[in-house]
């Protein structure tokens, strides 16, 4: 995102440094994020199941409750937070295509792949809870 911005500065919403609004949605964004990614991590450590998102097929636990009530992927969702703050700082409206091709991305080849996992692990439990928690918000 900060190589994009340099190179095509003429995207920019201000022409120079970050604007102190700038900072302070920035900063927000990423705090919350930080803060999403983690909650949703310490839920999987408390359950004693796996959070390595390339080995999704070794969940012991189907993790529904805290920040899992709202979204079923608030590690990812944290991610693009903070993907977002970062934009935000650079200013720079190019370097928001970096976040929406994050959420193509791990939807295609992430996402997809663990709810496979999960159907597969934890069967109904999982397809309800895919019917009552939406995948990012």
């Amino acid at each position: 995102m900060w190589v994009i911005a340099r190179l095509t500065p003429f995207f920019g919403l201000d022409g120079g440094g970050a604007r102190d609004w700038q900072v302070g949605v920035a900063i927000s964004l990423a705090l919350i994020g930080f803060g999403l990614a983690a909650s949703a991590a310490g839920l999987f450590f408390k359950a004693k199941t796996t959070v390595h998102p390339e080995a999704p097929e070794k969940a012991t636990t189907l993790v529904v409750d805290g920040v899992y009530l709202f979204t079923r992927n608030p590690m990812y969702l944290g991610m693009l937070l903070v993907l977002l703050g970062w934009a935000v700082y650079l200013g720079n409206l190019l370097a928001l295509v970096v976040a929406f091709v994050f959420v193509l991305y791990i939807n295609r080849f992430q996402i997809r792949r663990e709810e496979a996992a999960l159907a597969a692990n934890f069967g109904e439990a999982y397809v309800a809870y895919r019917t009552r928690v939406r995948r990012w918000l």
